[in-house]
């Protein structure tokens, strides 16, 4: 009997561990509708009223939390070394928690779905959290992006 308990526990904390994590990010297998000019990624908010979804940077998996706020792309400083980021130049940036440190760098291949985008500015955030990459302006103005309802699309024109 006890030995059933602790297994039907461990598979109840296992399926709401991963309900949890599909109502924080609804996006972690995101869809491509590719047409012949076009190619578009729907994606859904998450219950906090935000658009997470995952992709990739330079051939590794990462998420990005899609903030038209952020001028660039801003990585957290723990995952931009996992990525293999160079350092750039020295700056300061204005954040939502005032004045930072960050340094430049550049991401050779962007992807989320069948949406790829090259050479992307970007900004390596040392006191950023190890949470998602804030995917800015540098990405999201080489792209289309429309919402819906709980829906937004991004949307990458092909030529």
């Amino acid at each position: 009997m006890t030995i059933a308990v602790v297994l039907g526990m461990a598979l109840l904390t296992f399926y709401f561990t991963g309900v949890e994590e599909r109502q924080r990010n609804p996006n972690q297998a995101p869809q491509s509708l590719v047409y012949s000019q076009s190619v578009e990624v729907p994606l859904k908010r998450n219950r906090q009223g935000h658009y997470l979804v995952v992709g990739s940077i330079n051939g590794h998996d990462v998420e990005f939390l899609l903030d038209t706020g952020a001028t660039d792309v801003v990585v957290p400083e723990r995952t931009a070394k996992r990525l293999g980021l160079a350092y750039g130049r020295r700056g300061r940036a204005m954040t939502a928690n005032g004045a930072v440190t960050i340094f430049r760098t550049r991401i050779a291949k962007l992807q989320i779905g069948e949406i790829t985008l090259y050479d992307i500015d970007a900004s390596i955030n040392p006191g950023m959290g190890s949470g998602a990459i804030l995917l800015g302006m540098s990405a999201l103005s080489k792209i289309e992006f429309s919402q819906r309802g709980n829906t937004l699309t991004l949307r990458q024109i092909s030529g």
